[in-house]
């Protein structure tokens, strides 16, 4: 991420560009969810924790799948806080994370209101979803996140 750029306004301009290392958006401190399902709230002000490990291997739709509060309420809140860097926003409530450790390490997640998947820029029997891959995609406007 530093050798193509620590931040960076080059990409679609209604995006505010790639973060530098270490920050959140704007938006990150103060959006309010529709479908967070913890009896915590969201908290945008503590300290992200990238070498904790990320929780997840797989998309998690926790608008449908979360129903115990004993087990999701904390798998929730690191998806959010523990193991990525923060890439950008395209909206609030809607963010690019790089994961850095555990099993997703070098993979791009979105993470949005009620659901975190990873980025894959073609079928998933094929390789993609990394960093470069997403990059080159955001830089020119492109991906599957995106309305045709």
């Amino acid at each position: 991420m530093t050798e193509i750029a620590n931040g960076t306004d080059d990409g679609p301009p209604d995006e505010g560009g790639l973060l530098p290392l270490g920050e959140t958006p704007d938006s990150w401190a103060v959006w309010e969810a529709d479908c967070w399902m913890s009896p915590e709230p969201f908290d945008g002000a503590a300290v992200r924790v990238p070498s904790q490990p990320f929780p997840l291997e797989e998309e998690w739709q926790w608008e449908y799948d979360y129903y115990d509060h004993t087990r999701h309420s904390s798998l929730l809140h690191q998806t959010y806080q523990h193991g990525s860097v923060l890439l950008g926003t395209d909206r609030p409530g809607e963010y690019w994370t790089l994961v850095v450790t555990g099993p997703q390490r070098g993979r791009v997640w979105w993470l949005r209101d009620g659901c975190a998947a990873p980025y894959a820029d073609r079928p998933s029997d094929q390789p993609g979803g990394d960093f470069l891959h997403w990059v080159r995609d955001w830089h020119v406007g492109q991906g599957w996140w995106r309305a045709d």
